[in-house]
């Protein structure tokens, strides 16, 4: 079999990629725009992506297309009724990244809501030396115990944030964008009542109808003013322009940010607009990847291809 990696730089250059060697020809490109992928892909058994798209334009040329396999959890990219159409499965990976995305989530929070760079800056600057104390406590921070937690979309990530905020005292609540059941073990509000109750709001929902521009003017203006808002799902989850507005009133007190709605980031983004860049912090989407978490990537991809290769045979 020949399989074609289409944008294998954003997965990561320090993995070891030889087990798919063992499995046939393989051909690696570090990025590919989508009027380059028609050749790319013409004589591709297998293709592996992440970001890139797949749809009747940049495909149209497989004529040996098996299987489209998504180096991540979110398949938004994927136009899935041309694969069907044209016979051509897919598989995405699940679950891999929860750990390092809950880190990742606990990371932002403590910088934000400790203020982290203001002091780091207070001490690296040198206004610690010949201070009057021996503590400097202008900007007050809070503590997670005893606050409430509002998480919006209860899937593998967030059950993961939900455990460890309980573990830091957190009171949890979580709402289901979708109308799914309540889960056991969790108390699911509406909407609007997380967004009111709140003190920390984490955001973990794919994209879809139900979640693109979720979080609006309406829901940043029913926030607490000193809500905390953390958005690790993707970025068309948010309007940007509201979020802007919020942080520069005052609406809420800070944003942490691993997706936004252009990446990379645009000189044109809204986001750009943030008077206090003390506010807001933006990742660059890395929350998911940790070394451990592209490594259990990356197998569970081949493991997917020997798999759907083994039921083949035994058709």
């Amino acid at each position: 079999m020949k399989i074609v990696f289409l944008d294998r730089k954003t997965i990561g250059d320090d993995l070891d990629y030889s087990l798919f060697s063992e499995m046939g020809e393989v051909e690696s490109y570090d990025f590919s725009m989508p009027e380059e992928i028609p050749e790319r892909v013409k004589d591709a058994d297998v293709i592996v992506i992440n970001m890139v798209p797949v749809n009747e334009y940049t495909i149209h040329t497989a004529k040996n297309l098996k299987l489209v396999c998504v180096a991540a959890t979110g398949t938004d990219n994927l136009d899935k009724e041309y694969l069907e159409r044209k016979k051509i499965a897919w598989r995405n990976v699940a679950g891999y990244s929860s750990d390092s995305v809950a880190q990742h989530t606990f990371a932002m929070l403590l910088y934000l809501m400790e203020h982290l760079r203001f002091y780091d800056d207070y001490v690296r600057e040198g206004h610690y030396i010949g201070d009057y104390t021996f503590d400097h406590m202008s900007t007050g921070f809070h503590r997670i115990a005893g606050a409430t937690w509002g998480i919006i979309g209860l899937g593998a990530i967030g059950r993961r944030v939900a455990d460890i905020a309980r573990a830091f005292g957190a009171d949890v609540i979580y709402c289901s964008v979708s109308g799914a059941a309540p889960q056991e073990g969790y108390r699911q509000v509406d909407f609007a009542a997380l967004l009111e109750e709140s003190d920390i709001i984490s955001v973990h929902v794919p994209l879809n109808t139900y979640s693109a521009g979720l979080l609006n003017a309406e829901a940043f203006g029913r926030m607490k003013p000193g809500a905390v808002f953390l958005n690790l799902s993707r970025g068309a989850v948010v309007v940007e322009e509201a979020l802007v507005d919020a942080l520069n009133t005052g609406r809420i007190a800070a944003a942490g940010l691993d997706v936004i709605v252009e990446e990379p980031m645009s000189a044109f983004s809204p986001l750009l607009g943030v008077k206090d860049k003390n506010r807001l912090l933006i990742t660059p989407h890395i929350a998911w990847a940790s070394v451990e978490t592209r490594t259990d990537l990356i197998h569970m991809v081949a493991g997917q291809i020997r798999e759907f290769y083994a039921s083949l045979a035994c058709q």
